[in-house]
C-alpha cells in the first residue's frame, strides 16, 4: 500500500480505500455476523481473538500506519480509519482502537515503532482519557488491555513498555459488552522498558490520544451508518395500516435528519483521519472537531434506530441495543463532546463565556 497517503488531502475515498472496505466488510460479514456478537456479549470470551487473529496476522491490518521499513504495511491512517468505520458498522469486539490507532500512533511518535512488531500493544491510561497523566500503580477503566501482550505506562519520568503477562488485568462491568475495560494493577517492583523519557513521553503520549479521538471518530461514523440502514430497510418492509412504515412524514423526516448528521459526520471524520495521516498542523483542532460532533451523532443514530424499530428494537434478540451501547460508551471515550469544545476554543482562541 505504498503510495496510498499521496491523497491525504482528498476527503474522498480512493481507489485502495474502497477496495480496502470490501474486503474488511466481506470478512467481517462472514466471521463477526450480528449473531456472532449477541452470542459473545453472554459469554466469557470478551474478545474475538480469531478475528483478532484474522485482522492483525492473516490480514495485516494492525499494523497498516506503520511504515514498511519497520515491519508495518506501508499505508496511513486514512486507511485505518476505513477499517475502523467498518469495525464500527459490526460492532466488532477487538481492540483494534487501541492497538492501531492509539498504541501505534504513541509509539510512532516516540520513534519506538519496532515495539508493534508480533505483539498486541495497549496504552495503559483510563479509556476517558485526554492529557498525559501519571500511573501510579493502578489504573482504571483501561480499554482493550484485556488481549494485550505488552501496556504503554507513562510514568513521572517517562513512558515504559510493560509485559500484560506481568501486571495484574481484572475485567469491570462495562456498558458496552463489546469493547470491554479493565483495571490494571502494576506490581510496585514492576518497571518494563524505557521507551521515551521526559518531555518525548508526553509527547508521545498525547500524539496517540489526539489520534485515538480523531480516528475514534471513524468508528462512530460506522456505527451511526449501520443504524441509519438497518433502520431505512426495516421501514421499508414494515407495514402498518397498509403503508409502509417509512411512507409516513414524521419517519422520513426523522430519518431525513439522521441522514444529514451521518454525512456531516463523514466529512469531519475523513477530515480528521487525514490530518493524522499527513501530521497535519491542523490535527489537533480536527480531533476535538470529530469528538465534538461525531459522538452525538451516532448516540442519535443509534437511538432513532430502536425507537423506529418499535418493539423489536427494544429486545435483546435484536443487536440494536450493541450499537446504541457503543455510541454512548465511544461518547465518553477519550474526552467528552463538552470536553473537547472546550478545547476547540483554546486551540482557536475563543473565550469560554
Amino acid at each position: 500500500m505504498a503510495g496510498a497517503a499521496e491523497v491525504s488531502g482528498e476527503l474522498l475515498y480512493s481507489a485502495i480505500e474502497e477496495e480496502l472496505r470490501s474486503s474488511v466488510r466481506g470478512m467481517l460479514t462472514d466471521l463477526c455476523p450480528p449473531s456472532a456478537v449477541l452470542a459473545r456479549v453472554d459469554g466469557d470470551e470478551p474478545v474475538d481473538l480469531k478475528l483478532w487473529r484474522v485482522l492483525s496476522k492473516e490480514m495485516g491490518l494492525a499494523g497498516l500506519a506503520v511504515p514498511e521499513e519497520q515491519g508495518g504495511g506501508g499505508a496511513s491512517f486514512r486507511e485505518v480509519a476505513v477499517v475502523l468505520e467498518e469495525l464500527g458498522r459490526a460492532v466488532a469486539p477487538v481492540p483494534y482502537l487501541g492497538h492501531a490507532v492509539v498504541a501505534t500512533a504513541t509509539l510512532l511518535a516516540a520513534g519506538q515503532a519496532a515495539l508493534l512488531r508480533d505483539v498486541a500493544v495497549a496504552l495503559a491510561v483510563p479509556f476517558s482519557a485526554f492529557a498525559y497523566a501519571p500511573v501510579a500503580e493502578q489504573v482504571s477503566g483501561v480499554a482493550d488491555a484485556l488481549a494485550a501482550d505488552v501496556l504503554l505506562v507513562p510514568r513521572s519520568d517517562g513512558l515504559y513498555a510493560v509485559p500484560a503477562a506481568e501486571t495484574v488485568r481484572e475485567p469491570v462491568v462495562s456498558l458496552d459488552e463489546t469493547r470491554r475495560l479493565c483495571d490494571v494493577t502494576i506490581p510496585s517492583g514492576v518497571r518494563g522498558d524505557l521507551v521515551v523519557a521526559g518531555s518525548g513521553a508526553v509527547a508521545a503520549v498525547e500524539a496517540g490520544l489526539v489520534a485515538g479521538a480523531a480516528l475514534l471518530a471513524s468508528e462512530q461514523l460506522g456505527v451511526a451508518q449501520w443504524c441509519l440502514d438497518t433502520t431505512v430497510g426495516y421501514v421499508r418492509e414494515r407495514y402498518q395500516f397498509g403503508r409502509p412504515v417509512g411512507s409516513f412524514q414524521a419517519v422520513k423526516h426523522r430519518l431525513a435528519e439522521v441522514w444529514v448528521s451521518v454525512a456531516q459526520a463523514r466529512a469531519v471524520a475523513r477530515y480528521a483521519a487525514s490530518c493524522v495521516a499527513s501530521s497535519d498542523p491542523d490535527t489537533a483542532v480536527a480531533a476535538s472537531l470529530a469528538q465534538a460532533h461525531c459522538g452525538p451523532v451516532a448516540v442519535a443514530a443509534a437511538e432513532a434506530c430502536i425507537q423506529l424499530h418499535g418493539g423489536i428494537g427494544f429486545t435483546w434478540e435484536h443487536p440494536a441495543h450493541l450499537y446504541l451501547k457503543r455510541a454512548k460508551a465511544s461518547a465518553l471515550a477519550l474526552g467528552t463532546a463538552d470536553r473537547h469544545r472546550a478545547r476547540l476554543a483554546e486551540l482557536v482562541d475563543l473565550p469560554l463565556h
